[in-house]
């Protein structure tokens, strides 16, 4: 189980925090299939896989782990991120095999797209940083696909520092945490 200290479940007014759970799976299952659809709408192929039903991240191990917080709007939901302290395969081939005892990895920010435009990623990353705290964790890593400029500009927006560019074409980032 994730080890976690959660200092505020609310990333904004509207929009309230919680682990998932494994009767949300589908719900997630459906963002993340809807976002896919999204991003095929926008000529990217990224997260593809949704579409043909193969969820090679696993994200019903990832919610049994305890890994994946929602982002709900009374009973819609909203957006979800993905917090590992422990770094999966896709993280080691990405970042090599060392320095990864103190980082948190952020995957699979998904946003609904009723909420798109409105802030809310940036919600949800502000409070993956400041709203939730894991011990002994001090930087958060993430990597997105470098061919989508509009989202590399939202990390470096958010004060992610950019740390090159894998051979599989994923940029990565990293950021300190704030010390608690």
């Amino acid at each position: 189980m994730l080890n976690f200290i959660m200092h505020n479940d609310h990333a904004n007014a509207r929009i309230s925090v919680s682990q998932a759970k494994p009767h949300d799976t589908q719900a997630v299952m459906d963002l993340l299939v809807g976002t896919a659809r999204w991003l095929q709408s926008q000529g990217s192929t990224q997260w593809s896989a949704l579409l043909a039903g193969d969820d090679h991240h696993n994200v019903a191990g990832h919610i049994e782990k305890g890994e994946l917080f929602l982002f709900r709007d009374g009973n819609t939901l909203a957006g979800i991120v993905l917090l590992m302290q422990v770094p999966g395969d896709w993280d080691h081939n990405l970042w090599g095999a060392d320095g990864h005892e103190s980082v948190v990895y952020l995957h699979r920010l998904a946003i609904n797209r009723d909420y798109s435009g409105q802030g809310l990623g940036a919600d949800i990353v502000h409070w993956a940083e400041n709203g939730v705290s894991f011990p002994g964790k001090t930087v958060m890593r993430l990597d997105c696909i470098a061919s989508n400029p509009k989202l590399n500009a939202f990390y470096s927006g958010l004060g992610y520092t950019f740390k090159g560019t894998s051979p599989s074409g994923f940029c990565l980032y990293e950021k300190q945490l704030p010390q608690r």
